[in-house]
């Protein structure tokens, strides 16, 4: 596979770094930021600053450990998984390219301050200039932009030098009117100025020495373009009469004319028009990265990654994203749709710091050059920053997000996940946590003291049936001292009496209490038995079962689940432990140890056959069934069963975890293994104070589920 050319250093990078941010940022926000928070707009943009630095951190550390071209798609990819690296490339794409539009655009304005020209051939123009010098080369791009934002700094500097003298403190009058409220939406709106700080990481595998000039690069222009971004909005806001330019289109070329006349209006000018197209220059330089990293990992067409012999650059993918500015610019309302990518722009920003701990967190090698201080506090403080900002942002913009995460889902359900077999560490990392948990519970419920067992008969279902059922409970307590108890349950019309209240003893059935004694001869075991007559069988067990505090209950299961097969419960000495996707209930494990254990017998641990480019979720199920295997105390080993099913196991007893819905399988897969004639198979069902919750369930069924 082809590599893109290292040549960019550190200047470039810089370069392409305030280039992306320096543009509507500064010289259209802050007009329509006054409106919303007054003279408090500068306080605005210092916030926004600083909320954008456990990004910057986040995706500085995480560029130097991969820098390769994607930049925010590959980190949340290798991080999170193909499901959300797809919507984060898709997404980012698609943001980028707005901006870039909207910078074009938004630029037009301060030109026809000079020149009597149409707004969209104009826009289109220029947007087809960049695209050309982008498909030459990065290094072209990156040179172009050190030239812009040279001359684009110099002009900027001008304006708040020489205005500077020219502020008044009146126009800071009522710095607060607009309280907290009107602050926060303020920083909501200006965040974007900061989006492009870190687009320099998606050319990241076309930077020189990546340890240092990335860092380097990410920060150094966030905490320039921050103090630059105050002292502009301050000097405009203190030149300026309150209100005079709220809602302006040319707002720094307003201010401008009221200090340094005519020229001051031509330098703004030039600055205005530079800045936006450096904008729009990072914007396809970045944005067409993305299609091109995410068909390298097959999450789009190959033809997106191919790169120019002649060139040396991605031309299908710069392309691809030129097209896609073009036709914002001629037929969509841009700024709107501008907000709405900025919105999701920042729920990127906070899946970035959660990809971190993702990273850290994760078993998969992780070598960054640059870590980010203060982890994980600045993480969280990113990610929980991030999803209050997003509150900010207006329902429309919230919509807008949520289209463009279904349209990325719907891609990768029809698209991605028909090609793609990998997942994210953060997953990994999950799965091994709710291993550790198993573990913990497992241990638990194999040194659980004596108990008693209830056997509870609902329905004549035969001798040898009764048999297999009191053979079981005697399994179970047999090791540990604990006692059964036989109770036969008989339901009568609710219009019939009953002999006491709510349940009777009789000895009248005296076959059954024979067949009891017999059983418990047989088994050498002492076994208690009990007759009760009701209305409702089912609360007469639970009662029963909670006024002697049953710790176990044994029954046939249900007509709607699968049914045990007891007529072959005889000794078992072959007995199989199968779980969901490898994992195994605690319960589960107790109950085939103790059968085990009773009938000297062998576990077998039914396994998923090893996923085929699933390295690590293969080493992880063998380091969580190493230590399942360690705690028991019985001969054990694994076995690997086809998730198409078809085998046929020649197992007597098959023990896997139950579930309140209807059960299809008695293993992990769509199709379940069949048992041999005679095996029987037993459904563990927790008591509901034992139950997992839905979290962890679901927890369990994502990184364990097969």
């Amino acid at each position: 596979m082809k590599e893109l050319e290292r040549d960019l250093g550190l200047p470039s990078v810089l370069a392409i770094s305030i280039g992306a941010m320096i543009g509507s940022g500064i010289f259209i926000l802050p007009a329509l930021a006054l409106e919303i928070a007054g003279p408090a707009v500068i306080l605005a943009y210092l916030i926004a600053g600083l909320l954008v630095v456990p990004a910057a951190l986040s995706k500085s550390e995480m560029a130097t450990a991969m820098p390769e071209a994607g930049g925010t798609y590959i980190y949340i990819e290798r991080g999170m998984g193909p499901l959300l690296g797809t919507i984060a490339g898709v997404g980012t794409w698609f943001s980028l390219s707005f901006k870039g539009a909207l910078a074009l655009v938004g630029g037009v304005p301060y030109l026809l301050l000079l020149f009597d020209l149409p707004l969209k051939p104009v826009a289109l123009g220029l947007a087809a200039v960049l695209i050309l010098i982008n498909i030459v080369g990065a290094k072209q791009t990156g040179r172009l932009q050190v030239a812009i934002v040279v001359v684009m700094l110099a002009a900027l500097g001008w304006f708040t030098a020489g205005s500077a003298p020219n502020v008044q403190s009146g126009n800071y009058i009522g710095f607060f009117d607009t309280g907290v409220g009107g602050l926060l939406a303020a920083t909501g709106l200006v965040f974007v100025s900061y989006a492009g700080v870190t687009k320099v990481a998606s050319v990241a595998e076309e930077v020189e020495d990546p340890g240092r000039n990335i860092p380097l690069g990410i920060l150094g222009s966030l905490a320039f373009t921050t103090l630059l971004y105050v002292a502009i909005v301050a000097v405009l806001v203190g030149v300026t009469e309150p209100g005079s330019v709220a809602g302006s289109l040319t707002p720094v070329a307003v201010a401008a004319e009221s200090t340094l006349g005519r020229i001051g209006v031509i330098a703004v000018i030039l600055a205005a028009i530079l800045a936006l197209v450096s904008t729009a220059n990072a914007g396809i330089l970045s944005s067409s990265r993305y299609p091109f990293a995410m068909s390298r990992d097959d999450l789009a067409p190959p033809s997106l990654s191919s790169i120019s012999d002649r060139f040396g650059t991605p031309v299908t993918s710069i392309t691809l994203t030129g097209a896609v500015l073009l036709v914002l610019i001629a037929f969509v309302p841009i700024l709107e749709i501008a907000k709405l990518a900025s919105a999701f722009q920042i729920l990127v920003f906070g899946l970035i710091n959660l990809a971190v701990v993702a990273f850290r967190e994760g078993s998969k090698e992780y070598e960054p050059e640059f870590t980010s201080p203060l982890y994980p506090w600045i993480q969280g403080f990113g990610a929980i920053t991030s999803a209050l900002l997003l509150t900010q942002m207006g329902t429309v913009a919230l919509i807008g997000a949520a289209v463009i995460i279904l349209g990325s889902i719907g891609w990768y359900v029809m698209y991605v996940r028909p090609r793609v077999n990998r997942e994210g560490v953060a997953t990994d990392a999950v799965r091994r946590r709710v291993g550790r948990t198993l573990v913990t519970e497992t241990e638990s419920a194999i040194d659980d003291g004596p108990r008693e067992v209830l056997v509870a008969l609902t329905k004549d279902i035969g001798e040898q049936r009764e048999r297999s059922l009191i053979a079981i409970a005697a399994d179970l307590i047999r090791s540990d001292g604990g006692s059964v108890v036989v109770v036969r349950f008989q339901e009568v019309p609710d219009q019939a009496p009953l002999t006491e209240d709510i349940a009777v003893q009789s000895s009248s059935d005296v076959s059954f209490e024979t067949r009891i004694k017999a059983f418990s001869t047989e088994l050498d075991v002492d076994i208690e038995a009990d007759e009760i007559v009701s209305h409702d069988t089912k609360h007469a067990v639970v009662n029963f079962a909670d006024a002697r505090g049953v710790g176990t209950i044994i029954t046939e299961n249900e007509p709607l689940r699968v049914r045990s097969q007891l007529l072959g419960y005889d000794h078992p000495d072959r007995v199989v432990l199968s779980g969901k996707g490898g994992s195994y209930s605690p319960l589960s494990v107790n109950v085939a140890e103790a059968i085990t254990v009773a009938n000297q017998g062998e576990l077998t641990l039914w396994t998923p056959a090893d996923r085929e480019g699933a390295d690590q979720y293969n080493r992880t199920l063998d380091d969580y069934r190493a230590e399942i295997t360690e705690m028991l105390s019985v001969p054990v080993h694994a076995e690997s069963i086809r998730a198409d099913g078809g085998s046929r196991s020649d197992s007597d007893v098959v023990v896997y975890r139950g579930t309140t819905e209807r059960v299809r399988s008695t293993v992990f897969g769509t199709r379940p293994i069949i048992p041999s004639t005679g095996c029987t198979t037993i459904a563990v069902y927790p008591h509901e104070s034992r139950r997992p919750r839905f979290v962890r369930r679901l927890l369990e069924q994502i990184t364990y589920g097969f």
